[in-house]
């Protein structure tokens, strides 16, 4: 089993998208790249944590590639507008690729620089080692609870 991290807008859809396709074993909403290793829903919706709400994939290669998920990954966004997904804007709604070994780094510099091509240089998508990952279920939990 391998794992994807990837941040594309606001992490609920994706996530679904992602659940459907045959060999992704286990999908996660939570926040990547932020300032520390915890954090909440309310603190990333600030914009000061640095996060971007992200899909965390484990999924068997055997399967699907990392390649694969990917392309899906650029089918299901838009790649070229920054900091915002639909009617979400934020720094938390960005498009950016957490790669967590130097193989995930390689492919998704590839195919960046391919999508690129083909957007005419516009793409905006980040490409960065996962850095204070945590799972979004139990923050965001812990905020509905104070509602």
């Amino acid at each position: 089993m391998e794992i994807a991290i990837l941040a594309l807008g606001c992490f609920w859809g994706p996530e679904i998208k992602f659940s459907k396709l045959e060999g992704i074993i286990k999908t996660e909403v939570g926040y990547c790249g932020g300032n520390s290793k915890k954090t909440s829903y309310r603190e990333v919706c600030t914009g000061s944590t640095n996060h971007a709400e992200v899909v965390k994939i484990d999924f068997d290669p055997k399967i699907i590639s990392y390649e694969k998920i990917l392309n899906f990954f650029f089918k299901i966004h838009d790649p070229t507008t920054l900091n915002s997904q639909g009617p979400d804007f934020g720094t938390q709604y960005r498009s950016e690729i957490f790669y967590l070994n130097d193989t995930q780094k390689k492919i998704a510099k590839k195919i960046i620089e391919n999508k690129n091509k083909e957007f005419s240089g516009k793409v905006v998508t980040k490409l960065s080692i996962v850095k204070n990952y945590c799972p979004a279920e139990e923050y965001h939990q812990k905020y509905l609870d104070k509602q």
